[in-house]
């Protein structure tokens, strides 16, 4: 080959580099629409009071802003420009088979983003397989500390904050409202979630009330068994008047109706740090008197909440599902929110339509308002998100024929979550130095 031809050969590679490193920093080829998989469960035990009203949450909020017809300052319709086709998978059937689903959207549908999951145990699972594909993942739920305290992420993150804030919340507030109970125990499911919502609960009780008796013996049931009479006649027959419980979906809609025909809730003061689903369904059914939490500023807890962007969420819900919107409602439509508002800004930014590295690097420490109230991506380098947390006392309202909550009390962020930098156990053993509340 002559001197020339090497000469011209070296240009046109250096030339096609050049293209190649402008194409990949800078903005991406325009799309009229943008295909992301959700997962929710969408069978199975957890479907009907969990999952699929999660799934509603989101499939209205994506209509709304593929149609510009959300409430200012979210008017602009689509993700920065783009409507999106949503694809929805059910998370149902075990992590082997979420992770094999992950993949068919990944790598055979070409998703350009995935939103959702519901189970600690499905986002311990998938947040790796994310990773190792390297493709934007918004977790919308699931509340274990372990997917960011365990490891660095690049491509995940999660706009619910995770169950550390719903334990030393719940903590919190029977101090509070039950000064003069002595003892305590639980019921909660045998997976990460009930394990680390159990343990979060106890190590706050230990350091806020130290004359306040743990129970040697609370309860680990296996998730979704259905059949809690042994642990009702064991918790029953526990001194310990106080009952924490993180049971979700079918779980705490079971324990609830199997608990009451033996008069459990006359007898303890049950705490429950996600029930709120089980409230709505069973309605008139559901014993007064239960320390309830929603997760977050969700659901039962907000509902009357005078703020433009949550009125219109419950009024438009309830004109499309007939029913109020429920936490899971609300955690989708938050992660569709701000996957909306990290696109435009990113898009802003960009000139144009924007790579997935702008689109996450505008999602990384985003702060915005949701439906029920402020979200903030604080922790974990940006990518794990806090927001107050707070619980109320059910009560069934005769007048309205509805479900209520009374005495509702919210506590703040920094009360409730380990300083940036610091993991949750280490904050807690130290006695939550720092804590403003």
């Amino acid at each position: 080959m002559s001197s020339n031809l090497f000469k011209l050969v070296g240009r046109t590679v250096l030339a096609g580099g050049a293209l190649a490193a402008m194409v990949a920093t800078g903005p991406a080829i325009a799309k009229d629409t943008i295909n992301v998989g959700i997962a929710s469960f969408l069978t199975g035990p957890a479907a009907g009071p969990f999952g699929v009203p999660g799934r509603n949450g989101a499939e209205l909020v994506i209509d709304a802003i593929n149609a510009g017809t959300l409430p200012a300052p979210y008017a602009k319709a689509g993700f920065a420009g783009a409507k999106m086709n949503p694809i929805f998978v059910d998370e149902s059937g075990g992590n082997a088979k979420q992770v094999g689903e992950y993949r068919n959207l990944v790598e055979k549908r070409g998703v350009d983003a995935v939103l959702g999951y519901i189970s600690s145990g499905t986002c311990m699972a998938i947040t790796p397989v994310a990773e190792e594909l390297k493709k934007l993942t918004v977790l919308s739920v699931c509340g274990t500390p372990r997917v960011f305290e365990e490891s660095n992420r690049t491509y995940v993150f999660r706009t619910q904050a995770h169950a550390v804030g719903d334990s030393i919340a719940a903590a919190r507030y029977v101090l509070d409202k039950f000064k003069d109970q002595k003892g305590y125990t639980g019921i909660n499911q045998n997976y990460a979630w009930g394990q680390d919502s159990y343990k979060f609960f106890d190590i706050t009780m230990k350091k806020l009330a130290a004359d306040t008796k743990a129970s040697d013996n609370p309860q680990f049931p296996k998730i979704f068994a259905g059949q809690y009479g042994t642990e009702i006649s064991t918790l029953s027959l526990d001194p310990a008047k106080l009952v924490h419980t993180s049971f979700w979906g079918g779980d705490i809609e079971a324990f609830v109706l199997q608990a009451l025909v033996r008069g459990f809730f006359k007898d303890k003061q049950v705490i429950s740090s996600v029930g709120g689903s089980a409230v709505d369904s069973l309605g008139k059914k559901f014993p007064d008197g239960v320390v309830m939490g929603t997760r977050g500023e969700y659901g039962l807890l907000v509902r009357n909440k005078d703020e433009p962007l949550n009125k219109w969420f419950v009024n438009e819900y309830k004109k499309r599902y007939n029913a109020y919107p429920l936490g899971p409602s609300y955690q989708y439509a938050s992660s569709v929110l701000a996957y909306k508002i990290a696109m435009d800004a990113a898009a802003e930014k960009a000139g144009g339509f924007p790579t997935q590295d702008q689109t996450m690097a505008a999602l990384k420490g985003l702060s915005w308002q949701s439906f029920g109230g402020k979200v903030s991506l604080s922790l974990a380098d940006g990518h794990q998100a806090v927001h107050p947390v707070g619980y109320g006392i059910t009560k069934w309202d005769k007048d309205k024929k509805e479900p209520s909550v009374s005495d509702v009390k919210f506590y703040a962020p920094g009360c409730i979550y380990a300083p940036a930098g610091q993991k949750s156990a280490d904050w807690l053993a130290a006695g939550m130095p720092g804590a403003k509340c």
